[in-house]
């Protein structure tokens, strides 16, 4: 089976009609999770499962699980898969090439008649991306008993709908116990969203491993007061501080080798060109490999911003919002992948993943690793992300021969 290779005109055509459903005046994709548009184009991945022969199931918190049967029924399945919700001005390949790349394997396999010792299946996981219900990766983490199916199910969008009542209302709230399904390994092959591919010219990113996430929301309290008759020197500027404290959040990671630290909101209040800000509430991203580090660096940052407003007479207040630890992927299916990459002599190197995926909870209950291809100038969450139909067949011929491998 060495030459067996996917259908790639297949597999760009079924890209670019999946990016039909939420289609953006400037060519990306908006199919933000259990809208009407989700809805169209989980209908439409229903069915072309059911053309290849597929057993699709729905769980109780939507996700989609396709199953094409293997010979020995008593084992679990090998699964690949992703997400089709997009962010607000999405692209067309973010998540979605992860679900049709699982499908084409499944098509091909179908192709060639080719029977595989246990069954395989694609995955369409729930809200990954946290556009429209927060947290992200909903789906996944209920699956992995991450977070209660309950608390999924509860958690509303800005106008107050939510997601248990909106999965019934697209027809995606399923009977199958979330978490009721195990699975022998899951692969999910992803465009990388950075550029370090593309920059080293290299076809096929081998993850390791993901970084860890954190999230903080910082509440910074001065005193509003009059921009023209207020002395500089009484002034207690909560966006003068805040700013300064912003600048220590940058250089908190500039000091770790892998670190990342990003302020992503502000909002000041009162908000007005001729008064003194008197409080500013920013957020705060901290991510790294590794644990130890990441809790470096919240120290440093409690620290800094302790200070920055002890110096100002200013009052600051942290509060933790959100936790993913760092996860390894299994070494096992690691090695599936790099060796998928040297059986079809694609060029291929070792990366961890800086951007959270539904992997990150999977890894929780099975075996998992990640593949990543080149997008071009590593822009993603962005109408203008592009990737090239060479790099993705590609990945989802590193994709079929890591499935098969373990599938038999």
């Amino acid at each position: 089976m060495q030459d067996l290779r996917i259908n790639a005109k297949r597999l760009w055509d079924s890209l670019m009609d999946m990016a039909q459903y939420g289609a953006t005046s400037k060519g990306g994709s908006c199919r933000l999770a259990l809208t009407d548009e989700d809805k169209q184009g989980r209908d439409v991945f229903v069915r072309w499962c059911g053309d290849t022969g597929c057993d699709v199931t729905v769980d109780s918190v939507g996700n989609i699980l396709a199953r094409r049967r293997g010979q020995d029924p008593n084992r679990h399945p090998v699964v690949a898969g992703s997400h089709l919700d997009t962010q607000p001005h999405g692209g067309k390949f973010d998540g979605v090439y992860g679900v049709l790349a699982g499908l084409e394997v499944i098509r091909t396999l179908n192709d060639h008649d080719i029977d595989t010792q246990a069954p395989i299946e694609v995955a369409v996981w729930t809200n990954e991306e946290g556009a429209r219900f927060a947290p992200s990766m909903s789906g996944s983490a209920a699956f992995a008993g991450a977070i209660d199916l309950e608390y999924a199910l509860s958690r509303v969008d800005r106008e107050g709908k939510m997601v248990g009542k909106e999965l019934e209302r697209i027809g995606y709230a399923g009977k199958e116990h979330s978490g009721d399904h195990p699975i022998d390994a899951y692969f999910e092959a992803h465009i990388e969203q950075g550029p370090i591919l593309e920059n080293e010219g290299k076809t096929i990113g081998v993850v390791t491993a993901v970084q860890g996430v954190a999230w903080y929301d910082v509440t910074v309290r001065g005193q509003d007061t009059h921009a023209g008759s207020t002395p500089m020197d009484t002034r207690r500027d909560a966006l003068l501080g805040s700013a300064r404290m912003i600048e220590a959040v940058n250089k908190i990671a500039l000091s770790q080798k892998h670190g990342r630290a990003t302020v992503g909101e502000l909002g000041v209040s009162p908000n007005s060109r001729n008064t003194v800000p008197g409080q500013v509430l920013f957020t705060v991203d901290i991510r790294d490999p590794d644990a130890s580090v990441m809790q470096e660096m919240e120290n440093t940052l409690y620290t800094h911003c302790q200070d920055i407003a002890s110096g100002a007479g200013l009052d600051v207040k942290i509060a933790e919002v959100a936790y993913t630890p760092p996860v390894d992927f299994d070494p096992n299916c690691i090695d599936l992948v790099r060796d998928s990459c040297e059986k079809l002599r694609y060029s291929h190197r070792d990366m961890l993943s800086g951007a959270g995926h539904d992997a990150c909870y999977i890894a929780r209950v099975a075996p998992t690793s990640m593949i990543f291809v080149p997008c071009a100038g590593g822009i993603s969450h962005n109408e203008e992300e592009s990737a090239e139909p060479d790099d993705l067949a590609a990945g989802c011929n590193t994709l079929l021969h890591a499935v098969l491998a373990r599938a038999n």
